[in-house]
């Protein structure tokens, strides 16, 4: 331990003296390289089915292994954190997902491009919870909105422009280009961040329960591997059943094992803070809402509006631009006048576009579309952060870590089973009309067939969004437990 970590005011490390924004640019590059890399691949995946020759239910799984990595890593963070400073956790982050990217752009077949594409998955499950613990460890309550909006710019707009990004580079340049991008990127992340990241988090050492860390991994890997497989191959197959339910009964024992340990992997004690719990039940309905329509809507251009991948990226451009620009906007208000003024308002503006969604059919045109989603992005970027901060400032400081990790592992599990969830009502929707079409192998028919089915699906998110619409009715502004000293300074 350096001299700068050693015991100042209650919360054992000075903050008074450290920069916050080199701080601040550390993180935002490394959480804009690993972020962009989750949406990067989507568009080159049947360039690699073709390269690979595998089936498109192998290539899924560059995307299934993704999201099941984070989901069994997110939990562990916590009691990661409290063993490792937060330049450890950091710089190994970025390091495994340098490594990661390298053996991917080098790949000589699947089984080696899976490999990578786990190690770059490792890096970022790593890295999502020490970024929004950092910050919540070195800003007051009061000026948390605007750092947590900056770090939403980049959580939002990195996968907005993925598609299109990676729709021009396939249009002219090899898959592996999608790889040798983000080298150069996550290098520099590395180099900066080992110059200008200070450790802010205190290293305590708790025991750490392996019992706890063998129930997560089998809790939140069953539930999100049976969720993401059952698009695939159906619910009704035992993979899939076997899987969710193993998930369950992990999940269950995982969070009654939490709840008799000393030192818990994952506090629950968070949720004793009500606002806290709201919001956790708010982000698990809109993350279900905002990944399905993630989705959804790139298939729905590429096979009702028979659009190029590239064309696809483009249309969902500017929604993700829009996005962008409004997160830092909503935190800087967020700070002023707290979240009722932007969640409620937010939340209204969503379920009026996921409405707006299931009017789309194959004539729909490409600006409707376009309007349609930049007034989705308005309104997840009025909720996501500002909701996320409150739940957040409710905390006492030693569960940051905890009530970090839930609220990413809760992101994780929503996301794959929103999108199982909107692609198997989909299917069905596709399946129901074809069944009863005349001519079930005409393109125009399919094209209908897809939009019936994405019509069906959106109908189910508007039900999901009214939910998250009255969660949000009863959000207020929230202040640390009395007594809580911030970073020393006496707050």
């Amino acid at each position: 331990m350096n001299a700068s970590s050693t015991a100042k005011g209650g919360s054992g490390i000075d903050l008074s003296r450290i920069k916050r924004g080199p701080i601040v640019v550390a993180l935002i590059i490394g959480a804009f390289v690993s972020i962009l890399n989750e949406t990067l691949l989507g568009n080159a995946l049947p360039d690699l089915m073709r390269e690979f020759a595998v089936s498109a239910s192998t290539i899924q799984w560059l995307t299934t292994a993704y999201m099941l990595v984070i989901g069994v890593l997110v939990p562990v963070t916590a009691i990661l954190q409290q063993w490792f400073t937060t330049r450890q956790m950091f710089l190994s982050a970025m390091i495994l997902f340098l490594i990661g990217s390298i053996v991917a752009a080098a790949a000589p077949e699947f089984g080696v491009l899976l490999i990578g594409r786990v190690i770059q998955a490792a890096g970022t499950g790593l890295m999502l919870p020490v970024m929004m613990n950092t910050i919540l460890v070195i800003f007051p309550p009061e000026k948390r909105g605007g750092a947590m909006g900056l770090i939403g710019l980049v959580i939002m707009f990195a996968p907005a422009i993925g598609p299109t990004i990676s729709g021009l580079i396939l249009d002219s340049l090899s898959w592996r280009w999608l790889f040798y991008l983000v080298i150069p990127l996550a290098a520099f992340s590395v180099a900066f961040a080992a110059v200008y990241l200070k450790n802010v988090s205190e290293v305590t050492k708790p025991k750490v329960d392996i019992l706890s860390i063998l129930l997560s991994t089998i809790g939140f890997g069953g539930i999100v591997y049976g969720f993401s497989k059952s698009g695939e191959i159906g619910w009704s197959d035992p993979e899939v059943y076997w899987s969710i339910i193993a998930g369950g009964i992990g999940l269950l024992l995982f969070v009654w094992r939490q709840l008799i340990v000393k030192s818990p992997v994952m506090d629950l004690r968070a949720f004793k803070y009500p606002m806290f719990s709201l919001v956790a039940v708010l982000m698990l309905v809109l993350m279900m809402t905002l990944f399905s329509t993630m989705t959804l809507l790139p298939m729905f251009l590429q096979f009702a509006l028979f659009m190029t991948p590239f064309k696809s990226g483009l249309t969902m451009l500017p929604g993700g631009v829009v996005n962008g620009i409004m997160a830092p906007i909503s935190g800087k208000l967020f700070d002023k006048f707290g979240p009722r003024v932007l969640v409620i308002p937010g939340l209204v503006i969503t379920v009026l576009s996921v409405f707006l969604f299931t009017t789309l059919d194959e004539t729909s045109s490409m600006g409707y579309l376009i309007f349609i989603h930049i007034v989705m992005m308005i309104g997840l970027s009025m909720v996501m952060m500002p909701a996320q901060t409150t739940g957040l400032n409710q905390l006492p400081r030693n569960l940051y870590p905890h009530g970090t990790a839930i609220l990413n592992t809760l992101q994780q599990v929503s996301g794959a089973i929103g999108t199982a969830l909107f692609i198997s009502i989909m299917s069905n929707g596709q399946k129901d009309y074809l069944n009863t079409s005349s001519d079930p192998s005409s393109p125009l028919e399919q094209a209908k067939a897809l939009v019936s089915g994405v019509n069906n699906a959106f109908w189910i998110g508007l039900v999901i969004g009214i939910v998250a619409l009255v969660v949000g009715l009863f959000i207020r502004r929230t202040k640390a437990p009395e007594g809580e000293n911030y970073g020393g300074m006496g707050h």
